[in-house]
């Protein structure tokens, strides 16, 4: 079975939050290698990494991560206000 693309906001929140590659991956338990994968889409997360990530955002893993291309959050956000 061929393993399906997921697309993730990990770098937009990343930034978001002010913190380095880094620290983020100090934080998440893995090289800042990995985080600069997940970044780029390279690689999927473990469903244990998923849940690390989202517990440490304070997201929900479907709002962080999906099998569709995301759109960005500024749309995402005015289509949620009715805006």
């Amino acid at each position: 079975m061929k393993t399906r693309k997921l697309y993730n906001r990990v770098k937009n929140l990343r930034v978001e939050k002010g913190i380095s590659r880094k620290q983020l991956a100090e934080q998440i338990g893995v090289n800042p290698q990995t985080v600069g994968y997940l970044e780029r889409q390279d690689y999927n997360p473990s469903l244990d990494l998923a849940f690390r990530i989202s517990e440490f955002f304070g997201f929900s893993i479907e709002f962080i991560f999906s099998t569709a291309k995301i759109r960005p959050m500024s749309e995402e956000l005015n289509s949620n206000t009715g805006s």
